[in-house]
């Protein structure tokens, strides 16, 4: 006789979940679940892709710089043609802002819905050679205009997404994935080739112990950040001095951040004066997620998601985490006008 105790037979795979969810919303057409259907496939490719990356000679820099001035991986390459492919091909978008492309791309016009979805296909690829943990981010908004689809489609405060999600290419591949009720972690089983719900309502604790950013440039911070750092290091009140984190790919960051509480900071300085991060498929999805696990995400002067975008690949300063460690900040930032 057969041990099936090791075996759900009634699993929640993310498909299974945002089906339901959309039973329960006013209107639904499952246009949505189409999309993240779509999203859902090339996260599978891109995370194969990932996995054998160094046996299919994907390592290494395809030549060129990309629009934002990162050097582009070979991975960035194809993760980018995957999801440009996979989501027109889902019958349910307008038009897409990727971090490899200058212009806005359009949907060819057979095969236009009413969504618009801005993505990193493959966020911290510099990290990709030492096998350090990746990821991707997007966020979907509804267009705003008719016709043919322009800018303004997605420059859209992050207030206004539909649903937003990360996926991290780690020692497992995880999707976070909210569609503005509460933050929810998806864990790809291999086996059965689908995300299965693992953890439901993820919240991040209201004060963390560590703090993560680029170090390296102290130099060239704000004197209000270098006094927060320096309180962190050296607490005057006899408490233990937070832990340093940095791993350098903003998803594998965020994540910690959220699981384990803390703070994650990105902020402006003098190389960068308008901040590093791109808001529409950086800063964006990755604030709305943190609002749903009850953090919080600033700029520094403003929530995040109240932003209004002035350009596709805007950057901004950013600061994200537990809402106590967060405003703790702000507190420091506001010693210094």
């Amino acid at each position: 006789m057969s041990d099936q105790s090791g075996f759900d037979t009634d699993v929640w795979t993310l498909t299974r979940f945002i089906i339901e969810t959309g039973r329960q919303a006013k209107g639904a057409t499952g246009e949505l679940t189409q999309l993240i259907n779509a999203i859902l496939t090339a996260v599978k490719a891109v995370s194969s892709a990932v996995r054998k990356a160094g046996l299919a000679h994907l390592q290494g820099l395809a030549g060129s710089v990309n629009v934002t001035g990162d050097d582009v991986k070979k991975l960035d390459v194809l993760s980018n043609q995957l999801f440009i492919n996979m989501l027109q091909a889902s019958y349910s978008t307008c038009c897409l802002v990727s971090e490899e492309n200058q212009e806005l791309v359009v949907t060819p016009r057979d095969k236009r819905g009413k969504y618009v979805v801005c993505f990193d296909p493959l966020d911290g690829s510099s990290n990709i050679d030492c096998l350090a943990s990746i990821g991707t981010i997007f966020a979907i908004y509804k267009r705003v205009s008719e016709g043919e689809p322009t800018e303004q489609d997605a420059l859209q405060p992050g207030s206004s997404i539909v649903c937003a999600g990360y996926t991290l290419y780690g020692s497992a591949t995880l999707v976070a994935l909210s569609t503005g009720a509460g933050l929810h972690f998806f864990m790809l089983d291999p086996a059965i080739g689908e995300f299965i719900l693992t953890e439901k309502n993820v919240k991040i604790k209201p004060k963390g112990k560590i703090y993560s950013l680029n170090e390296g440039y102290a130099k060239y911070f704000h004197p209000s950040i270098n006094e927060y750092l320096q309180h962190k290091k050296y607490p005057q009140d006899g408490s233990a001095p937070y832990g340093a984190r940095y791993v350098g790919s903003m998803v594998s960051d965020v994540h910690r951040t959220i699981a384990y509480g803390g703070i994650f900071m990105y902020p402006a300085n003098e190389k960068s004066p308008k901040g590093k991060l791109r808001l529409l498929y950086e800063c964006n999805p990755i604030a709305f997620l943190v609002e749903q696990a009850g953090g919080v995400a600033t700029t520094g002067t403003q929530r995040v998601l109240d932003v209004q975008p002035e350009a596709l690949h805007q950057r901004v300063p950013f600061v994200v985490g537990s809402p106590d460690d967060v405003n703790e900040y702000l507190s420091f930032v506001r010693r210094h006008p």
